[in-house]
Parts: structure tokens; sequence; C-alpha cells
């Protein structure tokens, strides 16, 4: 469940054109019970017409997860990443220039009519393209987006409408959202640099699913997964790094990713990882200290404590 499990992704989903993607199950990412139980939670949710919205901190395997959910729909689907940057049209589309076209009439040979007509060209972006075609929508991180960009989705979610009150040239207006159309978001929790407030009314249009980091027989599976290793080797380097997370969690200790890349790091290497071994030491020092701890000399000295005394517990 750890977003470098090897989850469905876009590069190795069937492409059709310019952002549709067809996600597909991957037999390396890892179905634990609890994954499997957050999976039917989503499913049923999503069966019944609700968007999902996975939160958590980093590492806790929301794009993952999201992914995998998305491949057992069995429909096409749009990606996004939010962003700062973003404004409504980058998420719905816009004018993009005209189209000019002109008729010459020459019937009668003594008379020349021409007439001529100019039509401003929309262009859908992604989001408008999932709500018309019924595809599954995957808004990774959407909350890096401003609440100003995201507000278009208030009426997709409830009322089943896409408003377009500047689309040139045509009357409607609006776009009703295909039955099939789903949606599936992420998101870090709030206190991550670069992400935005979230209005009140477009989370109570979804059904939020916290995540944890997994359970120990998961994260074993997906540290095996990633890296090759054997089950006990793979077993001492999550003890470990679980541990270490949980002596640090003012921090937000090594997540998944620090078990996947000890093993890596080991998996053909010839040194014992023993307590006695200064590289293995080294290594974990590199790999398992939080970044929010670096610059601030008493934190550093705290967190490099935390691990050396780990390593000596669950190692000897």
């Amino acid at each position: 469940m750890e977003p470098s499990s090897s989850s469905p992704s876009v590069a190795n989903s069937s492409r059709r054109r310019d952002g549709i993607f067809v996600p597909k199950p991957s037999d390396s990412f890892v179905v634990t019970p609890a994954v499997e139980r957050v999976t039917q939670r989503a499913m049923t949710y999503l069966d019944a017409g609700y968007p999902i919205h996975l939160t958590g901190v980093s590492g806790t395997g929301k794009t993952s997860l999201a992914f995998h959910i998305a491949a057992r729909l069995e429909r096409p689907a749009v990606l996004l990443h939010g962003d700062s940057e973003f404004s409504r049209s980058d998420l719905v589309g816009g004018e993009v220039g005209y189209r000019k076209s002109k008729v010459v009439d020459n019937f009668i040979r003594s008379v020349l009519k021409t007439s001529e007509q100019v039509h401003k060209v929309w262009e859908d972006k992604r989001l408008a393209q999932a709500c018309r075609e019924g595809y599954t929508l995957i808004y990774d991180e959407f909350n890096r987006s401003r609440p100003e960009a995201n507000n278009v989705l208030l009426s997709i979610l409830e009322e089943r409408i896409l408003n377009l009150p500047t689309r040139g040239g045509q009357s409607e207006g609006y776009v009703r959202v295909d039955p099939n159309f789903r949606a599936i978001f992420t998101s870090n929790t709030k206190e991550y640099a670069g992400t935005h407030g979230t209005q009140s009314a477009l989370l109570d249009r979804m059904i939020t699913i916290k995540l944890e980091y997994p359970d120990r027989n998961t994260e074993v599976q997906i540290t095996q997964t990633r890296s090759g290793i054997d089950e006990a080797l793979a077993e001492r380097i999550v003890d470990l790094v679980r541990r270490v997370r949980n002596r640090l969690e003012a921090y937000h200790g090594p997540s998944v990713r620090g078990s996947v890349v000890l093993a890596r790091v080991f998996a053909d290497r010839t040194e014992d990882i023993t307590p006695t071994s200064a590289f293995f030491r080294d290594v974990c020092l590199d790999v398992l200290r939080p970044a929010r701890a670096a610059g601030d000399s008493d934190r550093e000295s705290q967190t490099r404590q935390v691990i050396v005394d780990s390593i000596d517990e669950m190692l000897a």
C-alpha cells in the first residue's frame, strides 16, 4: 500500500489519448486484509455515487491506493496533481482561439455572394473530459490547489452539473455529469508546506478515509516486494523503522519508504545489518532522520540518539 509498492500507475496503464488512461491492476501491489478492508469501503462509497477522499501523512499509501481503487473500477481515468498555480480554466478548460469559415456562393455567374463566420474555439481540460465521458477522476494532493480553483467541484459533486458560463459559441452553459463519473481525491494533512485550507462545503461532499501507517504485516510484505530480500531480514528492518517512527512521531518519523530504502541498499551488499557495523549505522542515520529535524541542532541530536538507541535495542 506504500507509494513505491508498484501500484497501478499512468506509466504501466493503457494509454488512450491526451490525459486519458486505463488503470491496470498490478500483481505486485501488496493487498493484505487491512488494505482490502479499506478498498472495500472505498468501492462501496463509489458504487453509491459518493466521491472518496484519502488523507494522511506522507508515506501512508494514499496515491497507491487511489490507483488501486481506480483499477478496480475498470474505467478510463484522468489524473490531476494539485498545484497552487491552478485556476478554474486549468481544470475545466477555456477558449483557446477562433475558427473562421467562409462560404462563397457563385451559383449565378453575375452574382457573387460571400459570408463569413467566426466561432470561438473551446478546449476541454481533464476535469471536463471526465465529467462528459464518465471517466474516473484521480485528483492527487488536491489541497495543493487553491480553494477558488476547486470551487468548480461543488456543483459537480452535489448537483452533478459542471457549469461552463464562459463557454463561447454554445447556449447550454453547463454539462450534465455522466452517471459513470467517479472521483478519488488524496491529500496530505494541512500542516504540510504548500497545502491550502479546503472549504468545508467541498469536504462535506466527500467521504473521507483517514489512512494511518500500515500494520507490521503489510509493511513487511511491501519491503519484501520492493527489495527482494528474505522475510527474516525484512522483519528486522521493519521493526527497526517502526520503533524509530514511534519515538519520533512528533517529527513525522520515517514512513514505509524508509524500510524499502534500507532493504534495497543492503539487498546485494555483504555488510551485516548489525549495531557493530559503522556503515549500517551511518546509512540508518541518513535514511531514517526526519527531514523536519534538519537545521535544528537540538532536534538533530535528539533524533540521532533515538536512531542509535533503536539500532542497539532491535538488532543487538
